[in-house]
């Protein structure tokens, strides 16, 4: 079983004096999180497309057991149909697999305007995408990809192609608001979309983006139904990636090593994280 856990960014000086050391530098900050965690999800390559001297620093700064998991550049993801912008995206790849075994699998997320009515430009993508040299998953975002003719459809072609499938849970974003609660993303640039949670797995891996909200207590039962599924699938001899997101960024290491000690505490031999190997300051996880 293998579970690669990690955050959404490695670059953020809140964390500095609390999961970072006190006086850590930007300079720094890479190879401090690859200390601690053993995945990032790449939303930096979503934005900007990295230089192959960009890359090749990325892999001097992190162990060979490190996973990156590169977002697709939204100017290739979020420009209408996918098939014209293939040459450019494997030229991406190919900048990008200079990781070497720290590349993880790639992240194709789609915007809320790629509809089904697009499954055949999306297939014809994922075919001609390397898919045994560089596995990738996929995001989806439009609501009808979600009912179930379309759902059934989407997954039966990943598990054809053996592509796999984003699992997005932004419940707690949403669910206490029907109780008056106040909406935890209020100052938050980028919202998070509020789509089904479909907890399907297509490949041998899957990659798992677990919206927490900022209060502790509130993610608890949300992180309790997770497990049993993550077990099962860890069991089952597949690789999951876990993301942990939160709208107050500076508490997502600390709800990562609350959601990794509830499973570990009911998978005893879930490999140990790098973390656990280094001795904290005085503050650590004093988030909550």
């Amino acid at each position: 079983m293998m579970l690669y856990l990690g955050c959404a960014v490695w670059a953020f000086k809140d964390w500095v004096g609390d999961f970072y050391p006190a006086g850590a530098r930007p300079a720094d900050f890479l190879r401090l999180y690859g200390d601690r965690l053993t995945t990032v999800e790449g939303n930096t390559t979503f934005y900007s497309i990295p230089d192959a001297a960009t890359v090749d620093r990325w892999a001097a700064q992190t162990p060979e057991t490190f996973r990156f998991c590169p977002k697709v550049p939204r100017l290739y993801s979020h420009s209408g149909e996918l098939m014209p912008h293939l040459p450019q995206t494997l030229d991406f790849l190919a900048t990008l697999q200079r990781l070497g075994p720290r590349l993880g699998p790639m992240f194709l997320q789609l915007p809320p305007s790629y509809s089904p009515e697009r499954f055949s430009d999306l297939t014809q993508f994922l075919t001609e995408w390397p898919r045994q040299t560089a596995p990738i998953a996929v995001e989806v975002r439009h609501l009808d990809w979600f009912r179930q003719t379309h759902a059934d459809r989407l997954n039966d072609r990943l598990r054809q192609l053996g592509v796999g499938r984003v699992l997005l849970d932004s419940r707690t974003m949403y669910d206490g608001q029907a109780d008056g609660l106040p909406d935890p993303q209020f100052t938050s640039e980028r919202r998070k979309p509020n789509v089904p949670l479909q907890p399907v797995v297509t490949a041998d891996f899957c990659l798992v983006r677990y919206i927490s909200h900022p209060d502790l207590n509130f993610n608890e039962p949300y992180v309790t139904k997770w497990v049993p599924r993550l077990q099962a699938w860890l069991a089952a001899g597949k690789t999951v990636y876990l993301f942990i997101h939160c709208p107050n960024e500076a508490q997502s290491p600390a709800i990562a090593r609350y959601f990794y000690d509830t499973l570990k505490g009911t998978m005893p031999n879930l490999p140990s994280l790098p973390w656990d190997e280094i001795e904290p300051p005085a503050a650590q996880l004093s988030l909550f």
